[in-house]
């Protein structure tokens, strides 16, 4: 039997807290198969679709994100948390499971009307996924796609993206936290 995306991710219990099971895409990352298969799927639902920029959470994001900005010949934004990136920026403040954060992009990353496929490595709670796409659309970028690796349907993310328009593109889930 052929491996999935999904065979590739290991699970870390206790980790970062214990009863935490963490979903480790590193070992997705370190196959070559396995990487590029999830690339794959990530573009597969967008082929053909117009796509100006990818955009990637950090910091996996990052890393998914490039793969999928490269194989579709359009440039990469990062979308960083508060105080990484060097230039002007606009911030938005978002809600973790303990306390909040704030992420930031470059006021100049996008032009309005760009399209923008936004992408993470796991939707959780989807407070840093929507966090994301309020800067997208603050800057005039229109988000066409959400795509994540890993789904964790539990905690509500997809939910709470697809309530707010978006379409939720997931290769895998996990149950749990």
């Amino acid at each position: 039997m052929s491996k999935t995306v999904k065979d590739y991710i290991r699970t870390i219990v206790d980790f970062p807290h214990e009863g935490i099971l963490f979903r480790d895409v590193t070992t997705l990352f370190a196959d070559a198969r396995g990487f590029r298969m999830a690339i794959d799927q990530l573009l597969n639902p967008y082929a053909g679709m117009r796509i100006d920029k990818v955009a990637g959470l950090e910091a996996r994001g990052f890393i998914l994100g490039g793969a999928v900005a490269h194989q579709l010949s359009t440039g990469f934004v990062p979308i960083r948390k508060k105080g990484k990136l060097p230039g002007r920026t606009i911030a938005q403040g978002y809600t973790l499971e303990y306390g909040e954060a704030v992420m930031e992009v470059h006021d100049d990353a996008l032009l309005p009307g760009e399209k923008v496929l936004l992408v993470d490595d796991l939707l959780a709670t989807g407070g840093t996924a929507e966090a994301g796409i309020r800067l997208i659309e603050r800057l005039g970028g229109e988000v066409v796609g959400c795509a994540f690796v890993i789904d964790l349907p539990d905690l509500g993310g997809r939910r709470k993206l697809e309530a707010m328009g978006m379409e939720v593109h997931c290769l895998c889930a996990f149950e749990g936290h």
